[in-house]
């Protein structure tokens, strides 16, 4: 089930919300200062092309630093991204059978305003200590 979900999610809005991770992966990395936001820019664009059977995990150590971060990205591209997020998981959720999928792209919002101090893992596998966010 999560093979047809996940070609489903790619085809309808994945490829699209992954472009714009990409982009703004690419926009980071070429603001020197903002490269280990590209790099986390690039993690989330492959979970948003392929989302179901993985899960965000929050690190319990993470600390001021990525926080800092996080406040960065927010004003950098995580906004916008959430932005894309809401209004994909508005345009999905107008069918019966996109409900699902809107679903999933709002559970994206979160990771997508504050990527750093969090671990795309498998749903089977978890961090130890750590809170899953479920897709």
């Amino acid at each position: 089930m999560k093979t047809i979900l996940n070609v489903i999610w790619l085809v309808l809005c994945g490829l699209w919300m992954a472009i714009g991770y990409v982009v703004a992966g690419i926009i980071c990395c070429i603001l020197i200062i903002t490269i280990p936001f590209g790099i986390a820019s690039f993690r989330m664009a492959s979970y948003a092309l392929w989302p179901f059977g993985r899960t965000v995990v929050r690190k319990p150590t993470a600390g001021v630093a990525s926080t800092i971060g996080n406040i960065i990205w927010i004003i950098v591209a995580g906004l916008w991204l959430a932005i894309g997020h809401i209004t994909t998981g508005l345009a999905m959720c107008l069918t019966i059978i996109g409900i699902p999928l809107g679903i999933a792209s709002f559970k994206m919002v979160p990771v997508s305003l504050l990527p750093l101090g969090a671990e795309i893992v498998p749903t089977d596998q978890q961090m130890p200590g750590g809170t899953p966010v479920r897709m």
